[in-house]
C-alpha cells in the first residue's frame, strides 16, 4: 500500500530468507505451526490507518448502547446460554477488507466481528520475525494505542491471569494439541504460565473446577476461553463432556462464552456506519434485493466462513428451513492491493481489540492480516497459493 516500499520489500526478498524465516517461527515449539505464513507483511500508511481506527470506533459504538443486552438477547442459541456473564468481552477482534471507493481511495470495509480472542501471543513472535529476516523501515509498528511488545505482554497478563496464580487459570479447548492454533496456545503458556486444557480434562466437585497434573489436583478459578460451541457440535466424533461448562461455577471467564455469540455476524444488520455494508436477517427480509448476485448468505453461528453462501438466488432463499439464523449481506469487492512476483492479492485486517476492568472502551493494541488470492480469505481456500496466508501489518507512526 506504499509503492516505495513495497518495491523495496519485493526486491530484496529470496526463498532463503523466508525458509529462515518460518525456522525461526517454528523453531519456537517445533512441528506446531498449523498455517501459512504470508511471505510479506502489510505496510500501513498513516491516513488508512487513520481511516481503520475511526472505523473500528464506528462499529464497537454499539457495545456503549444501553439497549445493547437487549437488542442482543436472541443472538446466544437455545441452550448455549451460560451463567455469570460478565459486562464486557475482554478481546474483541473487527475484520475489515481493504477495499477501493468510487475515487479510487483505499477504504475499509467490514467483514466481520468476533467477542473472542485472536492469536494473541503469537502475532508478536511473527513481527520479531519479519524484522529479523525481512527489511521493515523504521517509523512503523505492528502495535498501537501506544504499545510495544513489553507493555502488550502487560496487557495480556492482566486480562488472562487477572491476578490469580497462574497455575490456577487456564487456557480451554477442545484438544488443544490438534488445533490449528495450537503455537499460539503453547506461547501463551511460556510467557504466561497458563495451562492449555481440553475440555474432557475438566472435573468438577459442586461449583468448584479442577485439572489434574500428575498426581496434583489444582483448582480452576480463571479460564482464558477458546472453546467454541460451534466446533464442539460439529465434530463427527463425539466429545466426552464430563463437565456440562452451562451450568454455574465458581470461576472467572475471560472472555466469557456469551460474548462470542453478542458480538458476532448478528451485530451486521443492527450497524449504522458507511463501512459496513448492509445486511439483513433472513426472517425479517421484507423485500429480496433485486441485485441478489452481490449478496452473500451467511450462517449466524459458524467459524472461519464456514456455511457462506456466495452465489445466492431466491430460490436458495427460500429453502432455507431455518431463517433466523442466516443474514444476507451486500458483497465486498477486496481490492488487489498488495503487489506480489505473481497475481496481486487482497488484504483483510484484524483489528485486535483488550477491554480492561473498569475501562469504557476497549483499547486496540495489535493487528492480524491474511493475504489471499481467491474469493475468501479463509486458509483452506489459498493453499496452492504463495504469498497468502497468515501476516501482520506494520503501521506508519505519525
Amino acid at each position: 500500500m506504499i509503492p516505495l516500499i513495497r518495491e523495496q520489500y519485493n526486491r530484496a526478498f529470496t526463498l532463503e530468507k523466508y525458509d529462515a524465516f518460518l525456522r525461526e517461527i517454528n523453531g519456537a515449539h517445533p512441528g506446531n505451526l498449523g498455517f501459512r505464513i504470508a511471505e510479506t507483511p502489510v505496510f500501513i500508511p498513516a491516513a488508512f490507518k487513520h481511516r481503520l481506527i475511526q472505523a473500528g470506533k464506528e462499529v464497537l459504538g454499539i457495545l456503549n448502547d444501553p439497549d445493547f443486552p437487549k437488542k442482543t438477547r436472541a443472538a446466544i442459541p437455545s441452550g448455549l446460554l451460560v451463567p455469570g456473564e460478565t459486562d464486557r468481552p475482554e478481546f474483541i477482534v473487527v475484520d475489515f477488507a481493504v477495499c477501493t471507493d468510487e475515487n479510487g481511495a483505499y477504504v475499509p470495509r467490514l467483514i466481520e466481528l468476533q467477542g473472542f480472542p485472536s492469536i494473541n501471543a503469537f502475532q508478536p513472535l511473527l513481527a520479531t520475525s519479519y524484522r529479523n529476516y525481512f527489511s521493515i523501515p523504521d517509523g512503523f509498528s505492528p502495535y498501537l494505542s501506544g504499545y510495544d511488545e513489553n507493555s502488550y505482554w502487560d496487557l495480556l497478563k492482566e486480562l488472562i491471569v487477572g491476578g490469580h496464580d497462574p497455575r490456577e487459570v487456564i487456557l480451554l479447548e477442545i484438544e488443544p494439541e490438534n488445533q490449528k492454533t495450537r503455537l499460539d496456545f503453547y506461547l501463551t503458556q511460556d510467557k504466561l504460565g497458563v495451562e492449555p486444557l481440553c475440555l474432557t480434562e475438566l472435573e468438577k466437585d459442586g461449583k468448584k473446577l479442577f485439572y489434574r497434573k500428575g498426581k496434583e489436583k489444582i483448582r480452576v478459578r480463571r479460564i482464558y476461553n477458546r472453546l467454541i460451541f460451534d466446533d464442539l457440535k460439529s465434530r463427527k466424533r463425539k466429545v466426552r463432556r464430563p463437565v456440562d461448562i452451562t451450568h454455574r461455577f465458581n470461576v472467572e471467564w475471560v472472555s466469557h462464552p456469551n460474548w462470542f455469540y453478542r458480538v458476532s455476524k448478528y451485530l451486521l444488520p443492527l450497524l449504522d456506519s458507511s463501512c459496513v455494508p448492509p445486511a439483513y436477517f433472513l426472517n425479517k427480509l421484507e423485500v429480496v434485493p433485486a441485485d441478489l448476485e452481490h449478496y452473500v448468505l451467511k450462517p449466524l453461528f459458524s467459524f472461519a466462513g464456514q456455511g457462506v453462501m456466495l452465489n445466492v438466488r431466491k430460490e436458495k432463499l427460500d429453502k432455507v428451513k431455518d431463517p433466523q439464523n442466516w443474514i444476507l449481506q451486500r458483497k465486498v469487492n477486496y481490492a488487489p492491493v498488495i503487489r506480489t512476483p505473481d497475481d496481486p492479492a487482497k488484504c483483510e485486517i484484524r483489528l485486535m481489540y483488550y477491554w480492561k476492568k473498569g475501562d469504557k472502551e476497549p483499547i486496540l493494541a495489535l493487528n492480524l492480516c491474511r493475504l489471499s488470492k481467491t474469493h475468501l480469505s479463509g486458509i483452506r481456500y489459498n493453499e496452492k497459493k504463495s504469498w497468502v496466508g497468515v501476516g501482520i501489518c506494520f503501521f506508519e507512526q505519525d
